[in-house]
């Protein structure tokens, strides 16, 4: 921590130490060690660059290289982040994402505009665009078979219960309609390409169609993703009356648990192994030829240990398979095991830790009945 004298700097640590301070105001990530001047919140790096991009809002200085003054160092330690939360974020809507130093650029960077920038939370009940029920415009939507990206009509409707797209503007008829309870939705900005990328992803006939999107403006397209979640929530509302908040919250959109390559055998396991793109979504284990597929080659639903599932490292002695990366896991179910290798030691070890989570949570009445209307299995 550089300039400064001495009683200035022991006052500006102690701020600093305060437990409040100890994560990001924003993000939540441990050990800030920036802070904004001019808001009193003290931010990690990540976030701080955020806020260098509003410097009509926000005056951001390192705690350790920056020269700190009196008068500043007293404005953070009247404020702090527990101070500043509660004004700032004193009226977030329940179904509002709320992302970590985990979530990518465009959901933290419109977080950070929400509240400083627009103030969005600040009064209670305030009009915001994602929460009145209904949103119409346009996405740049990725073609099933061509691949192309194209401005498309999206009709998001809670009085109907359903998002709606059109080929054309003056369309009457809508290409495809989805129901607001089989929809997830989850930024993928690296699969797709684009730094606003969206994944909106819905079951047809208990399989999973995945459609791909942008939009130019990052505020747009988190605000699509949060009005999705706003539609949701208040359907939920009414499906499950007796549920709480939190418990419906806990319903809306969700990130994957894990993607990436592995190689796979088919179920006689003497087949070579190919190399496909995988997808955990909870208790849905996907594969795809292409991670921008619209739909996936295959599907297998992971259950829980009580129920005879489980994860295993290695392959089981004597697979014939020839396979061409060599660090293997194994998923036991009560009809058979599924093969898989990955390139690296560390790959294998997150997808046992992700397999290994869902694994160890007991089965609710709906996912069992969704893994008895699951008839989808990997194929060869």
């Amino acid at each position: 921590m550089a300039g400064g004298n001495e009683r200035i700097t022991k006052a500006l640590k102690e701020v600093w130490r305060r437990a409040e301070n100890s994560l990001c105001a924003d993000c939540g990530k441990p050990g800030p060690d920036w802070a904004s001047s001019t808001l009193g919140v003290f931010i990690c790096l990540s976030c701080s660059g955020i806020h260098r991009n509003i410097p009509s809002i926000s005056k951001v200085k390192s705690l350790r290289m920056d020269h700190w003054d009196d008068a500043q160092v007293q404005f953070l330690a009247k404020h702090g982040n527990a101070v500043t939360k509660a004004i700032y974020e004193a009226h977030i809507p329940i179904y509002y994402y709320q992302p970590t130093y985990n979530d990518c650029q465009v959901l933290r960077e419109q977080w950070i505009r929400a509240k400083y920038e627009r103030e969005e939370f600040i009064e209670p009940g305030k009009q915001l665009p994602y929460s009145d029920g209904v949103k119409e415009g346009i996405l740049w939507k990725r073609g099933r078979d061509n691949g192309q990206f194209l401005p498309r009509k999206f009709l998001l409707s809670e009085r109907e219960g359903c998002l709606k797209y059109f080929t054309k503007q003056d369309a009457k008829e809508p290409k495809i309609n989805i129901k607001i309870d089989v929809i997830n939705a989850t930024f993928q900005p690296v699969k797709i390409g684009n730094p606003n990328g969206l994944q909106i992803t819905y079951l047809k006939d208990n399989k999973t169609r995945n459609i791909f999107v942008y939009h130019e403006s990052g505020k747009e397209v988190v605000d699509w993703f949060n009005a999705i979640r706003s539609v949701q929530f208040h359907y939920l509302k009414v499906a499950f009356p007796i549920a709480s908040d939190n418990e419906i919250k806990n319903r809306l959109t969700r990130n994957f648990l894990k993607e990436g390559y592995m190689e796979k055998t088919g179920p006689k396991q003497r087949e070579a192994f190919k190399k496909r793109w995988f997808t955990l979504d909870h208790r849905r284990l996907m594969y795809f030829k292409d991670p921008l597929d619209a739909f996936a080659k295959g599907e297998v639903f992971v259950g829980s240990r009580e129920n005879g599932y489980s994860v295993q490292k290695g392959l089981p002695s004597g697979t014939q398979g020839n396979f061409s990366w060599h660090y293997g896991l194994t998923i036991v179910t009560p009809d058979r095991e599924y093969l898989f290798t990955c390139e690296t030691e560390a790959d294998q070890l997150d997808w046992i830790a992700a397999f290994t989570s869902v694994i160890n949570q007991a089965m609710t009445p709906q996912e069992y009945a969704s893994k008895c209307l699951d008839a989808v299995s990997f194929p060869s």
